[in-house]
């Protein structure tokens, strides 16, 4: 429930030192003249407290305040109004602002109308701000500079320029002075709309201009930097950022982010290492987006170890990207088996900090790509690695697929390991239908180890699901296994 007790308590005793008004020990003094509002503090209560549906008790509490003198200026008015803009309180501020004719003698001033032209572009609502501009004008207000930059750039960024240009020919017709912030604003709309020629020549004319208001700044080269990248000219737009330096500009992440993107987009994404590079040397550090756009641009044209390298170098790497290397890497294991160490250890990294592998089928491309690696000497312990995540797997509530199964219990069976292959196969059982691969791959490793028995029992189980094996007969003994032959009785001479 809204509740502004605070606005309707009485003011500070003129007996109070001037030290003890100035440290109110509770909110119900915070909103006097002698003692305004700090806008974070009144913006924290009113987002706490407030309720959107009680608008009418906010002007009875407001109407209360000002009976007894607290809402005695239009200055305190709009200072309230600020504030939740501030907060972002659009709603209640436009609500405070229809009950402003119920305060006696006070009327809306020019800073009233640009608290309003900022909700509005707050709101993404250009059109009203514009409304509440021509008001201003009809009133006979005149608009500052941060107030019509603020149209324009509500405008521009959704590529209404012809609208943004208007207010910009208003601001030029009453004498108001644009500033870089204003051009930087137009550079913006520009090259949203992908008119990189105009916004270019716009920049020409700002480099030309002799206002000390109108020198390009770092933002400037940022915006057309962007434009260009967007539309594949990266090239033009590291021009940009050698004149930037010889400027002596500092280039900004964001700055840096703009050429990433690009290379990523035209398919050149290792040039980002150069990027990287020359951020130390200005001592520009990436940050979390730079690295995210590089890592992933990089998994996109396949630069799989490149991407490894940027993860080993960045600090924080969320789950969601380092699932996403992960997967990337139990891929490209195929191919390049020595990689599979890389999966291992990431899996194992991903363990210990707790991150989920997501979606589940990571878990899958993990088992795969150990499988594939257990050959040779590692062969017995890649495939123990691969059962031990398909148990994992199991154990958090994920049922493996029927080609998991299949691969893990060829693994284990190809390494010797038929108990545990056993185990993924009752696993399967109750999960899966399992299909005649992993019995035929079980019953014929239990032969070889000389358990017929064991055999015998899988096969039993094979046939009651209805497959159809080859009898699990034991292996021939060897030679060297064999009892002897005694030689045939000679038969008696007649």
């Amino acid at each position: 429930m809204l509740t502004l007790s605070f606005l309707s308590s009485p003011p500070p005793s003129p007996s109070l030192s001037p030290r003890t008004s100035a440290q109110p020990t509770s909110p119900d003094c915070l909103f006097f003249p002698s003692n305004p509002i700090s806008r974070p503090v009144f913006a924290t209560l009113i987002k706490k407290n407030h309720n959107l549906s009680l608008h009418p008790e906010l002007v009875r509490e407001l109407k209360k305040f000002e009976s007894i003198g607290g809402m005695r200026t239009i200055s305190g008015f709009n200072t309230l109004l600020m504030s939740l803009v501030s907060a972002d309180e659009f709603e209640l501020a436009l609500k405070l602002k229809s009950s402003l004719s119920s305060f006696s003698g006070l009327c809306p001033d020019s800073r009233t109308y640009s608290i309003l032209v900022d909700c509005y572009c707050k709101k993404n609502e250009p059109a009203e701000a514009k409304r509440v501009l021509d008001q201003m004008l009809e009133k006979g207000f005149q608009p500052n500079v941060a107030t019509f930059t603020t149209l324009i750039h509500s405008f521009s960024k959704i590529g209404r320029l012809r609208d943004a240009y208007e207010a910009f020919d208003i601001m030029s017709s009453i004498g108001c002075e644009p500033t870089i912030n204003t051009y930087n604003c137009l550079l913006k709309g520009l090259c949203y709309l992908g008119r990189v020629e105009e916004a270019y020549a716009l920049m020409e004319r700002i480099r030309k201009s002799k206002s000390p208001t109108m020198k390009p700044d770092i933002y400037t080269y940022t915006t057309m930097m962007d434009g260009f990248c967007k539309v594949g000219r990266s090239t033009e737009a590291l021009e940009l950022l050698d004149e930037a330096l010889e400027m002596e500009l500092t280039p900004n992440v964001v700055t840096y982010n703009t050429l990433f993107n690009s290379y990523i987009k035209e398919g050149k994404p290792l040039r980002g290492f150069g990027m990287l590079r020359r951020m130390r040397e200005r001592k520009c550090r990436p940050d979390y987006i730079c690295y995210s756009t590089f890592l992933h641009g990089l998994l996109k044209w396949g630069k799989t170890r490149a991407a490894l390298q940027i993860y080993k170098e960045m600090e924080g790497a969320d789950e969601r990207m380092t699932n996403t290397l992960l997967r990337a890497l139990c891929r490209r294991s195929r191919e390049e088996s020595d990689l599979v160490e890389e999966v291992e250890r990431l899996y194992e990294e991903m363990r210990g900090r707790g991150c989920a592998i997501r979606p589940p089928g990571g878990y899958d491309l993990v088992v795969d790509a150990l499988c594939a690696a257990s050959t040779g000497e590692r062969q017995k312990g890649k495939a123990v690695a691969a059962y031990e995540v398909v148990l994992e797997m199991v154990g958090r509530g994920h049922s493996p697929k029927t080609f998991t199964f299949n691969v893990a219990i060829g693994a284990l069976c190809g390494a010797g390991e038929a108990d545990k292959a056993v185990a993924l196969l009752m696993l399967m059982h109750r999960w899966r239908n399992p299909n005649r691969t992993p019995f035929h791959r079980l019953i014929r490793q239990l032969n070889q180890r000389g358990r017929s028995l064991e055999a015998s029992a899988v096969y039993g189980l094979a046939i009651k699901r209805g497959l159809r094996l080859p009898l699990p007969l034991p292996l021939p003994r060897t030679s060297s296994q064999m009892l002897p032959v005694p030689p045939p009785s000679p038969s008696p001479l007649i």
